[in-house]
């Protein structure tokens, strides 16, 4: 058996009926009561989801074209929800299902993000995790008083800290410190809470957390870079790693390393998962899947997709504006332009293109994560992903799939129980916790 998780940000969804589809209801005027959102929380329950991964950024970007005419036009990353409220709203929604709400080791203090977090995994009674990233924009550094965001190496750097001291607040606590004893008066045992008095490059803290451990402990931590920063950040301090690899031979190669790594910290592999990003598309027939993946792939060299991906690109890569990219320009041109890291590291898939390919068609024919040739009925993607599992040997799938209520019904009411029927995912839920049910398998 193996995990399904949803990747899903908070903010506007698709909305407009001339772009996005005739299914996408009114979710304009009604996102921000967060009602959708409950929805889609209660299908991804019903189709047994371990986890609900929630996307975040912080700024409304100006960055594209020098304006930002195209992010409020679109509704592209902003408005947005802070995903922290919002997986509460979800969790009061649902019984089981848990929630990984993104944080940045970039903006928020490890100390803050402890309380946060251990007082969410109390009131979600432990169906709360995380979603740790070191950020790429600039102007959401502003935002937190910063002139910019320093280098990815030294970003890494903080985050490696940045969870070395939220992991010992958890753990300031100890197990039997808690008393309640009536008798004595005793709440807690003082000599049991300690102080970390953790000093170190970036980050100080005194501790204790003043707060009593979460019913998890430990709040399961999702890291989702891929680089080799992002990989060993992960295997020290997370319970998964999402992979977003284009052949099944960078999926074995990566599940491979970080088996390597894992132990490399003197940690059970058995205890990580590595689980693949992808987009599936669902439909009655496989005949009507493949017309459907047609129609997605005709609208990519549309001009709103074309925005779109420029705009992504933009958001990624922050020192390149590409609004200004010459639409004719090959890769292999266009790879002149820059030695950012950040582009090796995010956006090298889109490019792995012949050199000669224009940019155009780049836009055109590419995106930030492939479908994995999950096309097809229920049964024919099922089948599929059970392949795939097979010969990786991972720990499931991550799906970025269009979050109106038509396309999760597809999954939820239909791919899911064909993967039940094949015993590849869970009928139900067999723990309570967010990371029992991570680690059940």
């Amino acid at each position: 058996m193996y995990h399904l998780a949803w990747f899903q940000g908070c903010g506007l969804p698709p909305w407009d009926h001339n772009i996005d589809g005739p299914f996408v209801g009114n979710v304009a005027r009604e996102w921000a009561t967060g009602e959708n959102f409950s929805d889609l929380a209660r299908a991804l329950e019903r189709g047994c989801f371990t986890f609900l991964l929630m996307e975040d950024t912080t700024q409304v970007d100006d960055h594209f074209g020098g304006t930002a005419e195209v992010a409020l036009k679109r509704g592209f990353f902003s408005p947005k929800h802070d995903p922290f409220p919002m997986s509460l709203k979800m969790a009061m929604a649902t019984k089981h299902i848990g929630f990984a709400p993104t944080i940045s080791s970039s903006f928020y203090h490890p100390w803050a993000a402890a309380r946060l977090l251990t007082t969410l995994d109390h009131l979600t009674a432990g169906r709360i995790g995380m979603n740790v990233v070191t950020s790429t924009q600039h102007n959401a550094a502003k935002n937190f008083g910063m002139d910019a965001l320093p280098p990815k190496e030294v970003r890494y750097e903080v985050a490696n800290e940045w969870c070395e001291v939220f992991r010992q607040l958890e753990d300031a606590w100890e197990e039997d410190a808690l008393l309640i004893d009536y008798d004595t008066g005793y709440y807690a045992d003082y000599r049991k809470v300690h102080t970390i008095d953790f000093k170190g490059k970036y980050y100080s803290s005194r501790g204790p957390l003043n707060h009593i451990p979460g019913p998890q402990r430990h709040v399961p931590m999702v890291e989702a870079g891929n680089s080799p920063a992002g990989r060993d950040l992960a295997a020290h301090y997370a319970d998964a790693l999402i992979g977003n690899c284009l052949t099944i031979a960078e999926m074995k190669e990566l599940i491979a390393d970080m088996e390597t790594r894992v132990m490399g910290h003197r940690r059970n592999p058995d205890d990580f998962k590595v689980m693949f990003l992808c987009e599936p598309v669902v439909a009655e027939t496989d005949d009507e899947a493949k017309r459907r993946h047609e129609k997605i792939m005709k609208a990519r060299s549309e001009p709103p997709n074309i925005e779109w991906m420029r705009f992504y690109l933009d958001l990624v890569v922050p020192s390149i504006d590409f609004a200004k990219i010459d639409l004719e320009m090959t890769v292999a041109e266009f790879k002149k332009l820059t030695t950012d890291p950040q582009m090796v590291s995010i956006v090298d898939k889109i490019f792995r293109v012949p050199d000669e390919t224009t940019f155009r068609e780049v836009l055109a024919t590419r995106g930030p994560m492939l479908d994995l040739g999950l096309i097809g009925s229920p049964e024919t993607v099922a089948r599929k992903m059970d392949e795939i599992m097979e010969e990786v040997g991972g720990g499931g799938f991550l799906f970025n799939a269009p979050a109106g209520r038509r396309a999760v019904v597809e999954i939820c009411d239909g791919l899911c129980p064909a993967l039940q029927r094949r015993g590849s995912i869970r009928t139900g839920y067999e723990h309570k916790t967010f990371r029992e049910n991570l680690l059940a398998y």
